[in-house]
Parts: C-alpha cells; sequence; structure tokens
C-alpha cells in the first residue's frame, strides 16, 4: 500500500497499527524539571529510542517513524544543535549491530541540509545501507526533515517530469514523495502533552489517529507505548463515512 493510500476498514477490532509515528517532545522540559541543561534531556531520550524500538518491533508494528530533528530545529540555539549532531552520530554508531541483529530496515527522512556535519551523513548513509536488505520492521527517522518541504519538493518533482495538470492524481503525487513505497501513518503518539503536528510527515497522517500522552519522551517506556496501542485499537476509524449498523442514519 503506498503512503496515499487509504487503509480499508471491514469493522473489525483494530489490529496492531502498521505504522506508528511518534513526535519525541518533552526533552528540555525534562532536564528544567532536574535543573539540568537541556542536554542532559536529549541524552537521556536515547534509552527511550531503544526501549520503543523493541516495543514496537515485538507488538508487530511493521514500520516506525521517530520524529528526531525538524527542519526548524535549526533555529534552536547553536550549542543545542551541534550537541544533537554529535549524539545523533554516536547513538547510530552504538547501536547499529543491534539495529542489524533484528533484521530491522533504517531510513533516515530529510538529512539534506549541508550543514549536517560530514561524518553525521556518511553515518546516517552507512546504516541505511548496512540495513537496506532487512526484512523486518521499517524504522524511518526523520531528521532535518519538514513535511512542507516533502510535499514542495514532490510537487517540483512532477513539473521537472512534465506532468500535466490534469493528470496529476493522489497516488501520482504521493510517488514523488520521498520514500513512496511508506504507508499512510495509523496512530501518531506525540508525548509531554502538547497536542501540536509541527510539520511533521503531513501528507501521511492525513488519516492517523492521535495519542497524546503526558509522560515526557526521556521516562516514556514499553508499557506507555502498549498503552498508546490499546488506546488506537478502541477508536472507531470511519474515514468520512458512518457505521455499517447505522444503514445511514445520522448517530
Amino acid at each position: 500500500m503506498l503512503g496515499h493510500e487509504r487503509p480499508e476498514d471491514d469493522g473489525s477490532p483494530r489490529a496492531v497499527p502498521r505504522h506508528v509515528a511518534c513526535v519525541m517532545d518533552g526533552n528540555g522540559r525534562w532536564a528544567q524539571r532536574r535543573s539540568l541543561p537541556r542536554t542532559a534531556g536529549h541524552r537521556a531520550a536515547e534509552t527511550t529510542v531503544i526501549d520503543i524500538i523493541e516495543a514496537a518491533r515485538t507488538a508487530g508494528v511493521q514500520w516506525l517513524s521517530l520524529y528526531a530533528f525538524s527542519t526548524e530545529n535549526w533555529n534552536r540555539p547553536g550549542t543545542e544543535v551541534d550537541y544533537l549532531m554529535r549524539l545523533v552520530s554516536r547513538v547510530v554508531r552504538k547501536h547499529a549491530t543491534l539495529l542489524l541483529a533484528r533484521r530491522i530496515r533504517c531510513r533516515f527522512l530529510g538529512a539534506t541540509d549541508p550543514r549536517i556535519p560530514r561524518e553525521l551523513a556518511q553515518n546516517l548513509e552507512d546504516l541505511a545501507t548496512l540495513t537496506a536488505a532487512n526484512q523486518g520492521m521499517t524504522l524511518t527517522v526523520a531528521f532535518d526533515h519538514g513535511g512542507r518541504r516533502d510535499i514542495v519538493e514532490a510537487a517540483r518533482s512532477l513539473i521537472r517530469h512534465g506532468t500535466p495538470a490534469g493528470e496529476v492524481t493522489e497516488r501520482l503525487f504521493a510517488e514523488h514523495l520521498p520514500f513512496p513505497d511508506t504507508p499512510d501513518v495509523d496512530l501518531v503518539i506525540r508525548t509531554s502533552g502538547e497536542q501540536r503536528i509541527s510539520n511533521f510527515m503531513l501528507w501521511q497522517v492525513a488519516y492517523a489517529e492521535w495519542v497524546f500522552p503526558k509522560v515526557l519522551w526521556p521516562d516514556f517506556r514499553a508499557g506507555d507505548f502498549l498503552a498508546c496501542l490499546h488506546a488506537y485499537r478502541r477508536r472507531d476509524r470511519r474515514f468520512g463515512g458512518v457505521p455499517p449498523q447505522t444503514n445511514g442514519e445520522t448517530s
């Protein structure tokens, strides 16, 4: 199923969502509450990332997307940005063997800005290459990512291909997005209680269910993740329609 296709709803209880996306929010507030520098929150988040990857894989999630760094995050203080670049580079190297052993395919959505340090860019490319043949869960890390930018780039790609306006469909448009084989997001989890999209995978989250646990990302654990999956199972996903039992009557 391509990223633009709407999943069918057969009225049965929700199974494990095929594609879960996480907005990893709350690192700074976690550190602030402990009178620590913001960088301490980012460092503590590493444990959560690995824990959630394991929890998602064990639960049967096929696609997991993590929002690590947005195009807007370049506006943060230079010292914090530099720390994040070094941290991500270290984490990628540290856990490459584990991800390979777990048969997880790793991809990086974005990662095009020339300000990304050369060493980090190489580490991201190496991990993607190392795990490319894996056939387990697909882990997409949105790094230097912006949903609006992806949509603009898809439009530019259509123009470069000389596609007539009348021939542009949702299906065709989605084929020009990065990683067009990515299915629609079924469930978005944003930690810390904040309720914003923040320019995250705007096309792919069109029909997603959202859960906003109040726990800050560094404290988010497998049990919290599983609770979000349970909340998803209780949702009535109508995609603009009505339940079959209403026979078209308003409820």
